[in-house]
């Protein structure tokens, strides 16, 4: 089997990592438009089990033919490139004809068009299959259809430092210079209809095992997810992400002074964007740091009945960042995550054609496998409440 990683930031090396340790992967190709940025991932990847395994390659997406080429050399990718950059990954691993699994999502104007084109070839695309989106979503799914009807869908995740420290107490742990600060409002479910509520609202207290309180803020429920089966008679829903206390209301004051505005404003005579200022001023203070780490926290809840009974079915991780391996734990739940679901694809206990989020395919046996390849690397969920769901 041979396995093609996009981008070679703090995702990608994690993703070459877990396929590396496959015996039954012979080649891990490792790409990046950038030449240091490569070369800094393989620094971090030397000496680890399966190294030698590694094809690294100096590749930009932009140059669709070359892209499309050397996909075509292997079993599936696993792209770990950023946002902007995902359409183009897909477009490279279906001109490929090989499967693909992307930690992120294309913008909204370019989901159609990867739509027709998965289609028309019959590839397989996999969008946001990390850790959220991705595994809280595929949990939400195998929760619900341990009971006969649920009603009531709860999802807390993020990604925090071990110790929280000012400005925000955050450190940007998924890549990038750009803070995840954004100012639209988000969706949640509302006796049983989406609605819109402003983000960074409905703040509440959530606790996690060693770590402590935290908050949870509204940040997005999935609309696809009322598509699953067992959510169809969903009442109430949220999805709410993870930080310690107090960020939800420095970010609400930075939106309402229009500092998160994605449209120039004139200073001086010069146009500038807001957002952008603050992402600038804030890096240096919020960049993730040598020696700096991470915990990555999720809680998945849903009830509804049982027969007769009422019943609660949760599932709840605790990930701290690996000191022997080096990776941060947001690396390790994200990208561990994609690279098994690849692997799956590759060997066919995935199939599909056509653009699918995680949830729609991993369940069942494949679910069973990536919990457990998951365990293999320390990442274990806990699941608790109906007896399906403990076993």
């Amino acid at each position: 089997m041979r396995i093609l990683v996009l981008g070679s930031g703090l995702m990608g090396p994690a993703a070459a990592f877990d396929a590396m340790r496959d015996p039954a992967v012979v080649r891990v190709g490792l790409c990046d438009a950038s030449e240091r940025q490569l070369d800094t991932a393989l620094r971090r990847l030397a000496g680890k089990p399966g190294a030698d395994k590694l094809a690294p390659v100096r590749l930009d997406l932009a140059d669709r033919p070359a892209a499309a080429a050397l996909a075509a050399g292997f079993d599936a990718v696993v792209s770990a490139v950023p946002a902007g950059a995902t359409a183009a990954a897909v477009r490279a691993a279906i001109g490929g004809g090989v499967p693909i699994v992307t930690l992120t999502w294309p913008g909204t104007a370019e989901l159609d068009d990867l739509r027709r084109e998965a289609s028309a070839a019959a590839r397989l695309v996999i969008l946001g299959c990390g850790v959220e989106p991705g595994l809280t979503e595929i949990l939400a799914r195998h929760l619900a259809e341990q009971l006969d009807r649920v009603d009531e869908l709860h999802i807390k995740c993020g990604g925090i430092p071990e110790r929280p420290a000012p400005p925000l107490g955050y450190k940007i742990v998924f890549g990038g210079t750009q803070l995840p600060l954004r100012d639209s409002d988000v969706h949640t479910v509302d006796d049983g209809r989406l609605r819109l509520v402003p983000r960074y609202s409905g703040v509440e207290p959530v606790s996690f095992p060693g770590v402590g309180e935290c908050e949870a803020w509204h940040d997005g429920f999935r609309p696809w997810l009322l598509d699953v089966a067992a959510l169809r008679g969903l009442r109430v829903g949220t999805q709410k992400t993870v930080r310690w206390p107090g960020y939800a209301a420095k970010a609400t004051v930075l939106r309402e002074l229009g500092l998160l505005a994605q449209e120039p404003v004139l200073v001086d005579g010069v146009a500038v964007v807001p957002k952008r200022v603050v992402d600038a001023v804030l890096y240096p203070a919020v960049r993730l740091a040598d020696g700096d780490r991470d915990v990555t926290l999720l809680k998945v809840e849903v009830a509804g009945d049982r027969g007769s009974r009422r019943e609660r079915a949760a599932a709840q991780m605790v990930d701290r960042y690996d000191q022997a391996t080096g990776f941060t734990s947001m690396a390790r739940t994200t990208s561990f995550t994609a690279a098994i679901v690849a692997r799956m694809a590759a060997r066919g206990e995935i199939r599909g054609t056509g653009v699918h989020t995680p949830e729609q395919l991993v369940a069942g046996p494949a679910l069973e496998r990536l919990m457990g390849e998951l365990a293999a690397h320390a990442v274990r969920i806990e699941l608790t409440g109906s007896p399906a769901a403990t076993r």
